[in-house]
This record gives C-alpha cells, structure tokens and sequence, in this order.
C-alpha cells in the first residue's frame, strides 16, 4: 500500500480555502498514483473550530464542503475529517471517499476534554465499528484522542487490521513528539500492524501545531516523520519503505521554530504584516525581536527604544546594536517628559490623600507610558503590538497591567526566563545576533535607581524550578519544599501566582509551548479562597 500523509495547515473557519488546498493535494495524489491519501483531524474546518460548530449556517458550509471532496475523489481513497451532523448530535468524523462516493464513515469515540481541549462541549461520542476495507486492505481508523485511551487501543486487538491510520490535530509543547513516537510504537507492536499518524501543522491563536507526521511498520520501527513545523506531504510505501529517520531536533530547535511558527500564522491570518514592539536593551526584548525577524522579516519589524532617567548607557547601546543586528527600522521616544508630566498631574490629588511618598505607583506610572505610546504607534500604523513578558514574569505578576502587558500579541508568555537565555544562546551560537552584554548583564525593569530583578524575586534557576513544579505538575508546596527549596520561598512563590491570576486574564494570547500554559490550559478563578499553608 502506498499512502500519502498530508501534513497541512488547514486554516480555521476557511473553509473554501481548505477546500481548495485538499482538492490540490487530491489532485497530487491522483498524479502520484497513491493508494490512499490522509488529511489530519477537522482538517475541512481546521482545529480547533470552538463555538463556529454551534452556528448552524457554519454546519450547513461544512456539509456542502464534505459534498463536493466526495464528488471530487477518484481512484485514490481519500480520508479527511469533518464535523457531521447525526440524529445522536454531533460527531468528530473521518470521512473515506472514492470514486466520487462515500465508502465510510467512523466517528471519533475518546472526546479529549482537558489541556487545551473542549471536545464535549461539541461533539457527541461516536459508536460502531472502525475497520473500512479499501483495495483490498483492511484499514483501522482513529482520530488523536482514541489511540492515547488503554481501552480503545485494547479493543483492537482481534480485529486483524493490515494497518492503523490517525487522523490528528495534536498541539505542540516541549518533548510531545518523543511521546507521540512512543506511543505510535507500542500501539503497533500491541497489533502487530502498522502506524500511520497524520498530524496538522500551523498556528492558530495560542496553540501551535508541529506536524511530526510519521510511520511505524508492525515491529514499531519509525519508518518516516516529516519535518516537524514543515508543511508538506510524503508517500510511504509500507512495504518497501527504508526506514533511516533523523534524530529529532533539540529543545531549543523545537522552541525556536514553535514560536516563530506561532507569531508568523497568528499575525498573518488575522490580516497583519507588520509588527512593532518596545526594546529595552534586556534579552526579553531581543529574543522576541529576533523571532519576530524570523517569522515576518526584517523590513516588517519595528523596534522602538523608550528610555527614561533610569535606563542606563548600556542598555540604550545594546539595543542600538541590536537593531543594527537584525537591520530593522527603529525610532527612539524618551518618556521623562512624559512621565513628568503625568506625575505633576497626580502629584495635588496624591498629596491630600497623604500618598506623597514615591512608591510602585511611579514605576508603573514609567511601564504604562511605554505602553500608551506602543500603542499610539500601533493605532496610527497599523501594526500589531508585540510584548515582551517571560512566563516567569506572568507567573508571579512581575509586570505591569496597561504597561508592558500591553499588546496584541505576546511572544515569550510561556517560555521560562531560563530557556529565554538558553534561547538567545541558541540564537548566537554561529553570530552574535544579540548583544552579549544583554545576555550577561542581570535582569531589571530599570524602573529606580540600580533595580535588579533579583531585589523582588528569587534567582530565576530557583525561581523557574518553583513554578514549573507547581505549575505544570501541581504539586504542593511540601512537596516542592522536599526537593530542597526553602519552605517560605515556595510559599511566597506560590501565593505570587495566586494573587496575579487577574493579571494573566488581561495579558495577550501566546504561543503554547508547555504542557501548561496560562490561558486555555490553565483555568484558574481570578477569586478563590484556596490557600496552601
């Protein structure tokens, strides 16, 4: 059997678009003369569709989309997934067509509804046998979910299949590929059968999905993996295939190309080529301009430097290098009139009220000056406004809400201040690109005189440890403390990041990276009364 996996990047809600991309590969197929060609999950709404399936004229398109793919297939058997309207409600389905008609139907029966997953706010669980033949070929069908569950994987079993296919919207985060492998492996060993596993590729909002389509023959060898983060297709023949695969790329690899990916889809399918953001001289700042780089080019970034009485030489000299680096359009608006002015404004009002002492107040006063004229800049040019924030920083709050928060977009919000300076030594690792002098210098908002990052928190090794246990594996604060963290460390740590959920609800989206991230991952209550003690 020779198949064609089509990893593709089906785009959300565009539909005649996804249409016209699977009739193009159908037609390669055909050329190829391919015995089956395989699209990912929903890849004719994209994924994930959300609240678009509770629109009846949405449904309505979907159904004329599932039409005319039917109608258009000939010799090749093509799988794609669609949502189906059934008298048992909805269904997440693999559809199988050949010579312009329908040859089966399987609805997906394990409904992920965790993570970054809603599934059974809209689909309805699918029942019935999923063995189709085809040519002669006794084919298993799965969708993601099903091959994860024990049971349905059990269930497999007798049912004496020539070869497994997954149709697959999987999202990216650090080391799910290795997993996805794993599990295609053992899959295939437990049915002695072959793998096929066909995944989505592109960004859509926060989650990004990487692709890593790949091939197992029924001893679970890795026969092929696409690129991850690359749109295309392979034919695989499965019983001649070679089987020499590369290793898979690093962490940071796979971190570097998750977030360009994220930010190049998110700001051209929402219509946008050009981006803008605030450059301070730190790493933050430089990491994300050098990604935005990378995902938009050069000529569609613009960095605009914004120092106060505190930013010292050396970070306006870094940034200036910077931009030279990476050959972008750059501008510079100092705020100490500004800021001057709005203090002056305050000053009266803060005086009767006894407030008069200097406080967190005008820090702020600083970050939210930047980001008004950000945003001005934004308005007037109509470029997305990029921040700059760490997920170390949203975790705890140390950010500054209608300040640096502001934006439309946010690179860096789920990826640690550690893997922010593994990252921009990455991103040197052939040129210096970033100044050194921003990698090496200690962390600060410049906000007061000789302010480090290191006066309000933890050093980020510890800092960055605390919260990953606590947040991607929800672990008490005992059970950090055992790992050998001071006790009201991790305490202080942990209450920071209660205490600012209400900062995170305000922030723009961001790319997924971790198991974990803020946003549709982790659904905190802004007002909870939970409280380790």
């Amino acid at each position: 059997m020779k198949v064609m996996l089509a990893q593709c990047a089906p785009r959300v809600g565009d539909i005649e678009g996804n249409i016209a991309m699977m009739l193009d590969m159908m037609q390669q197929a055909e050329q190829a003369s391919v015995d089956l060609l395989v699209f990912p999950e929903l890849s004719l709404t994209g994924y994930p569709p959300e609240d678009l399936l509770l629109r009846p004229s949405f449904l309505d398109a979907v159904e004329q989309g599932v039409h005319r793919l039917i109608k258009a297939s000939l010799s090749v058997c093509v799988i794609f997934g669609a949502p189906r309207r059934t008298s048992n409600g909805l269904k997440n389905s693999a559809f199988l067509c050949q010579y312009t008609a329908s040859i089966g139907v399987y609805d997906k029966q394990c409904l992920p509804n965790y993570g970054v997953f809603d599934e059974r706010r809209y689909f309805e669980h699918g029942q019935g046998d999923n063995v189709f033949e085809v040519n002669g070929q006794r084919i298993g069908l799965g969708i993601c979910e099903d091959l994860w569950q024990a049971d349905w994987r059990d269930a497999q079993i007798k049912k004496d299949c020539d070869v497994y296919i997954f149709l697959n919207a999987s999202p990216f985060y650090l080391g799910k590929q290795a997993k996805r492998e794993a599990v295609t492996s053992a899959a295939a060993k437990q049915w002695q059968a072959p793998v096929i596993y066909v995944n989505s590729v592109g960004g859509q909002d926060e989650v990004v999905f990487d692709g890593g389509s790949h091939v197992v023959n029924a001893e679970g060898d890795l026969l092929q993996r696409i690129p991850l983060f690359a749109n295309q297709w392979v034919c695989v023949d499965l019983e001649s295939h070679p089987h020499v695969v590369p290793d898979l790329p690093s962490r940071m690899s796979q971190l570097h190309d998750a977030l360009v990916m994220g930010l190049r889809d998110y700001v051209h399918r929402n219509d946008c080529q050009q981006v803008v953001l605030g450059l301070s001289g730190g790493i933050d700042s430089a990491v994300t301009a050098v990604i935005a780089v990378e995902a938009l080019g050069a000529k569609h970034v613009l960095g605009v430097l914004l120092p106060s009485q505190y930013s010292s030489n050396h970070s306006l000299e870094d940034a200036h290098a910077l931009v030279k680096n990476l050959g972008i359009e750059s501008t510079v608006l100092a705020i100490s009139e500004g800021v001057d002015c709005v203090n002056g404004m305050l000053s009266g009002v803060f005086s009767a009220w006894g407030k008069s002492e200097t406080d967190v107040t005008e820090e702020n006063i600083q970050a939210r000056m930047r980001g008004l004229l950000l945003m001005a800049i934004s308005n007037k040019t109509g470029r997305m406004l990029l921040t700059t924030g760490n997920k170390s920083e949203m975790a705890v709050g140390y950010a500054t809400l209608y300040g640096d928060m502001s934006g439309g977009f946010s690179v860096l919000k789920d990826v640690y201040k550690t893997d922010v300076f593994a990252l921009a030594n990455d991103m040197n690792r052939n040129i210096e690109v970033i100044p050194q002098n921003s990698i090496d210098k200690p962390p600060s908002a410049e906000l007061r005189p000789d302010q480090k990052d290191s006066d309000s928190l933890p050093d980020y090794d510890v800092l960055d440890a605390i919260l990953e246990a606590s947040i991607e594996e929800c672990l008490s604060v005992d059970a950090i403390a055992a790992r050998g963290f001071d006790r009201n460390e991790v305490v202080r740590v942990v209450r920071m990041v209660k205490n600012n959920e209400y900062k995170r609800r305000q922030a723009p989206p961001a790319v997924k990276v971790t198991r974990c991230a803020f946003g549709r991952d982790r659904r905190y209550p802004m007002t909870h009364g939970f409280i380790e003690r």
